[in-house]
């Protein structure tokens, strides 16, 4: 048997890849973070698996759900909000199993910032303006984030920033932001991207927070911060520049 690491996506039930839903609908045993995705995706599993949420278990409690449920002989999802790849705690999980003796596998999700940023219609590495993306995080009650992982010091790229787990220290990261970005960057942030109840917030480093405050948004928020957000003196791409030699091969 195989403990499934599958990516749900950003929340919405129809943003599930193709191998995701098979995997769900093959299942006897899903285990699913209710805090972070849409009900609807439930339409994808058995009627006959059993159903486990792990919003309210630390992870001891969950990992002897995968492993009790491999010896038994199941198949097994363990649904992981947005991608495995990005704060998915899979790197702690998959240790544990390797050392039970348990086989794994990993499937791929939409990450929170790709459907964050579909639906305010913005790529994030605009020419001339922005080629890279950091993808990074807060850090208040929670793991420590390395020194040299700062947010300072990724400010000084320039590059569009993508920051999860933030949103209740939102003055806080604008603040420390402002020098290298200029009060005037525009700032996006998405509540529940694809799910019902979305919210989406359109400002500045200056005043982002505010509206943030104002709504009330305590979780489940991705930032976005970079002047690839207003594309407008934006250039163009070499690889479809007329006067590119498209004689050679690349």
């Amino acid at each position: 048997m195989t403990v499934h690491f599958v990516g749900a996506g950003p929340g919405a039930s129809d943003l599930l890849t193709l191998r995701a839903a098979q995997l769900l609908a093959e299942a006897e045993v899903v285990l699913y973070p209710g805090t972070y995705l849409d009900e609807g995706f439930l339409v994808h599993v058995s009627p006959d698996a059993e159903l486990v949420d792990t919003q309210d278990l630390d992870l001891d409690q969950i990992m002897a759900v995968l492993i009790d449920a491999d010896r038994e002989g199941m198949e097994v999802v363990r649904l992981v909000s947005g991608d495995p790849s990005v704060y998915s705690a899979l790197a702690e999980q998959t240790r544990r199993l390797d050392d039970a003796g348990v086989d794994w596998a990993v499937t791929p999700g939409v990450p929170a910032y790709a459907a964050a940023a579909a639906r305010v219609g913005r790529e994030l590495t605009v020419p001339l303006v922005a080629q890279s993306v950091v993808l990074t995080r807060a850090q208040a009650r929670s793991t420590a984030m390395p020194e040299t992982e700062a947010l300072r010091h990724f400010a000084r790229t320039r590059a569009t920033l993508v920051v999860h787990l933030a949103i209740t220290r939102i003055r806080e990261v604008m603040a420390e932001l402002v020098e290298d970005y200029g009060d005037d960057c525009p700032v996006i942030v998405v509540h529940r991207a694809s799910q019902p109840g979305e919210i989406v917030l359109r400002g500045t480093v200056a005043d982002i927070a505010e509206q943030v405050e104002m709504e009330g948004l305590r979780q489940a928020a991705v930032i976005l911060v970079g002047r690839a957000l207003d594309p407008r003196d934006g250039g163009e791409s070499y690889l479809y520049d007329p006067s590119r030699d498209r004689s050679r091969k690349r």
